[in-house]
C-alpha cells in the first residue's frame, strides 16, 4: 500500500522560506516522477513543481520559478520542496503525488494518481 506523508507547512512571512517534505511508504520514490501541487481557497488544484524519476528533469510553474526547488532524498525516499522568497499568494495546502510512471508528461492534476494529504502553507503577515 503506497501513503505519501507531506510535512513542513507553516506560517510564515513575505520573503520567507519553507521546505516541504513528503515521505513515501510502499513505493521507491526515487524510481518515479513525482509532483508538488497546491490548492488556494476557492481556485482548483495546479501543478506547482515535478521531478523525473528516470533523469531527474524538472519542471517549474511560471510562477514559482527562480523560487522553488524539487529534490529527492533517495537514502530517506523523501521529496523536498524548497520555497524562496515567498508571496501571499503562495498560501495554498501542498500536496505531493506520484503517476507511478518514470515521467511525467504534464505537471498536471489529471496525470498524477496517488496522493498524500496535504500540509498547509500561509504566507501572511
Amino acid at each position: 500500500q503506497v501513503q505519501l506523508v507531506e510535512s513542513g507547512g507553516a506560517l510564515v512571512q513575505p520573503g520567507g522560506s519553507l521546505r516541504l517534505s513528503c515521505a513515501a511508504s510502499g513505493l521507491f520514490l526515487d524510481d518515479y516522477a513525482m509532483g508538488w501541487f497546491r490548492q488556494a481557497p476557492g481556485k482548483e488544484r495546479e501543478g506547482v513543481s515535478c521531478i523525473s524519476g528516470a533523469d531527474g528533469s524538472t519542471y517549474y510553474t511560471d510562477s514559482v520559478k527562480g523560487r522553488f526547488t524539487i529534490s529527492r532524498d533517495k537514502a530517506k525516499n523523501t521529496v523536498y520542496l524548497q520555497m524562496n522568497s515567498l508571496k501571499p499568494e503562495d498560501t495554498a495546502v501542498y500536496y505531493c503525488a506520484t503517476n507511478f510512471g518514470s515521467y511525467y508528461y504534464t505537471c498536471g492534476v489529471a496525470d498524477f494518481t496517488s496522493w498524500g494529504q496535504g500540509t498547509q502553507v500561509t504566507v501572511s503577515l
